[in-house]
């Protein structure tokens, strides 16, 4: 079931796109397509919602949008580092003008002292603008973390245009 506050939210953002004649880039890791589906919720958002990846894997992180195995070695995939090469590679991989990308662990198990279960990164970036990455500490179970990350990954596109 989706948070009555999403599809507001993602309706909103379709209409800044639309207006901007811009297209959405999703690309998740915790939310497993979740903000892909909140986006598809609202029809009509194939006019602004170009594609979704979601690389769970940190092999799919590579393969598909080019993340650094490096980078990936030295902090993780649960990282800024890797949320903004997420919404890097989203945009070199698609015709999208605004990419979303995020990663976490939404739990219950995964979760250490340095990264507690509901450590979430979300990063975003219009093309040739400039980038943003929060890193969020939600609580709750794993339905509810993975929510409040979809939420906050568009709430945060729509603030950020204001």
């Amino acid at each position: 079931m989706m948070d009555q506050e999403i599809t507001p939210l993602a309706r909103q953002l379709g209409e800044v796109l639309k207006a901007k004649a811009l297209k959405l880039v999703t690309a998740e890791s915790c939310t497993g397509g979740g903000i892909a589906q909140a986006i598809t919720e609202i029809s009509g958002s194939s006019d602004w919602f170009d594609r979704g990846f979601v690389t769970y894997s940190n092999q799919a992180k590579i393969e598909m949008l080019q993340v650094k195995p490096s980078t990936l070695e030295q902090y993780g995939a649960v990282s800024a580092e890797i949320a903004i090469q997420m919404v890097t590679g989203a945009l070199l991989n698609s015709d999208a003008g605004l990419a979303i990308a995020v990663t976490g662990i939404a739990g219950p198990s995964g979760g250490t002292e340095q990264k507690p279960v509901g450590t979430v990164y979300i990063a975003w970036q219009y093309k040739n603008g400039i980038m943003h990455c929060v890193k969020k500490l939600f609580s709750g179970d794993r339905a509810r973390i993975r929510q409040q990350t979809v939420h906050d990954a568009i709430k945060y596109c729509l603030l950020q245009e204001k």
